[in-house]
């Protein structure tokens, strides 16, 4: 299962979850406590492992600048967190020639979870049949706040909804997940992958080790039990 670690913002946090078996960190450009600029990731990414995803979490910017910042940052996937913006995510596509991995994230309302019912399967349709984005992460959306919360949504709620997701899409789950709950989410939505940020923090931007090795090998453990 694909395990991701996002809101990095130093290089010890970023190599520490690569160390202990994370396929991706994050980091995030888009309005946060988290946030990090481009020059900041520029010292870190470098000193990463080719084979592991360097992606920046990005909101609503123009392809240009979104384009600019991968370069300086030394990234090789987008998460796009605002909305689902097909021109936006078929000029990337272009500008890099189809070498660069993009991530839609798709935002379910906790507080207006019957919405997001009906919403989330109209989004996930549209995305499948553009055909561009082959990953999408679900998180949730605390009032006007759409990452980073530290909230779950419903996952029994979702389940029926995001089992039919579609055949081509590949799931990534987030928001609220920590080590103790992190094995019901996926015996929950059984998803392609995970992501996790203050879930695994000792403060804002900052892990916790211990917490950090305990997800990673909880998500780990799941994986080769079902071998």
């Amino acid at each position: 299962m694909w395990i991701k670690i996002c809101a990095n913002t130093n290089l010890d946090d970023a190599r520490l979850a690569v160390e202990l078996g994370a396929d991706a960190v994050g980091f995030v450009f888009a309005p946060s406590v988290r946030r990090v600029t481009a020059r900041e990731v520029a010292k870190i990414t470098p000193h990463l492992p080719e084979h592991v995803e360097r992606v920046g979490v990005f909101d609503s910017l123009c392809a240009e600048e979104i384009a600019a910042m991968v370069r300086e940052a030394g990234l090789n996937t987008v998460q796009l967190h605002g909305q689902w913006q097909p021109a936006l995510v078929t000029r990337l596509n272009r500008m890099f020639d189809g070498r660069l991995a993009m991530i839609q994230t798709v935002h379910w309302d906790v507080d207006k979870s019957g919405s997001s019912a009906a919403s989330v399967p109209r989004q996930l349709q549209e995305i499948e049949a553009a055909g561009v984005v082959e990953r999408i992460l679900i998180d949730s959306k605390v009032g006007q706040a759409t990452g980073g919360t530290g909230v779950s949504f419903d996952w029994s709620a979702a389940k029926s909804v995001l089992a039919n997701h579609g055949s081509r899409l590949k799931m990534i789950v987030a928001g609220g997940l920590r080590p103790e709950n992190i094995a019901e989410a996926i015996g929950e939505l059984n998803p392609w992958g995970v992501d996790v940020a203050s879930g695994v923090e000792r403060g804002p931007g900052r892990k916790d080790a211990a917490k950090l090795a305990e997800f990673i090998g909880n998500v780990r453990a799941i994986k080769d039990a079902a071998r």
